[in-house]
């Protein structure tokens, strides 16, 4: 996508596939032009909002390709209880719920927490900081993020928060891009240059660095797999 710096606010936001409604959001927020990409990124993934974004992350299909191998690593069952950091529009927890299992999301996005309580009524939705979770010790069996550990901006101090809030033994599964997606569509700019890529040791470094155990990162066509338990 063209720089805003050549485009103005309204041509951005076109290029992106936004419309009418998110154009007078934009204007009503009375942001500068040069802040238009960062409320964008906002807009579309960071804290998705809007009625685009509510058909997006609404979208049955939506990021499938994640939630299949988040589930499979998870295995959960009518013991667990799922936390999920950044829930978007509920479909891994609904997807969690039809195993027996209890679920509990949270996000940032007043909007998502809406939907996700829509798209998966059996679940707890909260909207909460991922890196001061409200949430009590040693509380879920399994945890998952769905391409949401490439926008933290704390990442060590969110990891920390899991361990914390996982009981002893429980595991936990994240999906991020790896650095080979950069620019391309699934992770375009100006996503691309506002989020945070990791090569496989990176992410391995910090999932020990929150003092977690049995860590491993998988690869597989860009997307890297990090599952970690705490110790039990």
């Amino acid at each position: 996508m063209a720089s805003s710096q050549r485009n103005d606010p309204e041509e951005t936001l076109r290029a992106f596939g936004l419309g009418a409604e998110d154009l007078a959001a934009w204007r009503d927020s009375g942001r500068p032009d040069d802040a238009v990409e960062d409320w964008l990124i906002d807009r579309v993934a960071r804290r998705p909002s809007g009625s685009r974004a509510r058909a997006v992350y609404g979208a049955d299909d939506v990021h499938d390709f994640v939630r299949r191998p988040l589930l499979q690593t998870l295995a959960l069952t009518a013991d667990d209880h799922l936390l999920e950091i950044g829930c978007g529009g509920g479909l891994l927890l609904r997807d969690a719920l039809a195993t027996g299992a209890r679920a509990t999301g949270i996000d940032h996005s007043e909007d998502m927490v809406e939907l996700a309580r829509e798209r998966a009524p059996g679940a707890e939705v909260v909207l909460a900081d991922a890196a001061a979770l409200p949430l009590e010790d040693d509380t879920f069996t399994a945890l998952a993020m769905s391409v949401v550990f490439f926008f933290l901006e704390e990442p060590l101090v969110v990891l920390g928060e899991c361990r914390r809030v996982l009981r002893p033994g429980g595991r936990l599964a994240i999906f991020t891009p790896g650095p080979e997606l950069r620019g391309t569509p699934a992770a375009p700019e100006p996503i691309a240059s506002r989020g945070h890529f990791y090569t496989e040791a990176e992410l391995a470094a910090l999932a020990r660095a929150a003092d977690l155990d049995d860590v491993s990162v998988e690869g597989d066509g860009g997307g890297q797999l990090l599952t970690a338990r705490k110790a039990p």
